[in-house]
């Protein structure tokens, strides 16, 4: 989210490309309803795209709204429940899913075509256990999700912001933290990669100094290991480490 970056292979996700320093406008709609830390980006579905997208979003795809979700109901059974906060095209995401058919997987995203490429995955490997949400992350956690609802948050390769001008559209920050950390089980895992060092240290001291979040020194309710796509390929290659950053909100 945008800011979220993904560590799928469109070079933009759930917070990116951006109109450079023109103030963002309110476009009066869901998808973007205020200053948000992603950069907006547009898109045409090819024939196929848009064949996949009319069967398939209405069963497992909806826009952001201020209507709370019954996860349970969404996938038709009770399971642990990770949010994938930047999907790009789900490359990783699906590949997650299907190493934890256990799991329910519920994936935030804007760029649309992006989610049209996941759809056109999910459909093509037959995966049951993902769903999707077109819109802010951040209204996904404020207004459609409940406190202690989710076994575990990713976040994938955020869209760093890397002018200090632009540092206060950065996802991960105190308050990101603070909602996060309400919406996750005790004992539940926040797991951030990014490949920009300044980035890091920001997300480190941010995520440390909130008081519901912990070093993680128990059991991981999820895996953590991630398939290394073309995006993060191309970042190694030209000399960019991965930092992984891994809470746990304690246990009671």
């Amino acid at each position: 989210m945008g800011d979220n970056g993904a560590v799928n292979d469109a070079p933009s996700t759930t917070q990116n490309l951006d109109t450079g320093d023109a103030k963002p406008e309110n476009r009066g709609s869901r998808l973007y309803p205020r200053v948000t830390s992603f950069r907006s980006r547009r898109g045409a579905l090819t024939d196929a795209q848009q064949t996949t997208w009319d069967s398939l979003w209405p069963r497992i795809g909806r826009d952001v709204a201020d209507d709370r979700i019954d996860v349970d109901a969404w996938f038709e059974r009770s399971a642990p429940t990770i949010l994938e906060i930047g999907s790009g095209t789900g490359t990783a995401t699906t590949l997650m899913a299907k190493a934890e058919p256990h799991v329910n997987l519920m994936a935030v995203e804007v760029y649309r075509p992006g989610l049209a490429q996941t759809l056109q995955q999910i459909e093509r490997e037959d995966i049951e256990n993902i769903r999707l949400l077109r819109g802010d992350a951040m209204d996904v956690l404020e207004n459609m999700l409940t406190s202690e609802s989710l076994t575990g948050v990713r976040v994938f390769f955020p869209d760093p912001w890397p002018k200090v001008r632009h540092h206060k559209r950065r996802l991960l920050q105190g308050p990101t933290f603070a909602m996060i950390a309400d919406r996750l089980k005790p004992g539940g895992v926040l797991h951030v990669a990014t490949d920009h060092a300044d980035y890091a240290e920001w997300i480190a001291e941010a995520g440390n100094a909130e008081p519901s979040l912990t070093v993680l020194d128990w059991e991981s309710p999820m895996t953590h290991e991630r398939p290394v796509t073309k995006f993060e390929g191309k970042a190694q290659l030209v000399g960019s480490s991965v930092t992984e950053l891994i809470w746990g909100k304690s246990p009671r």
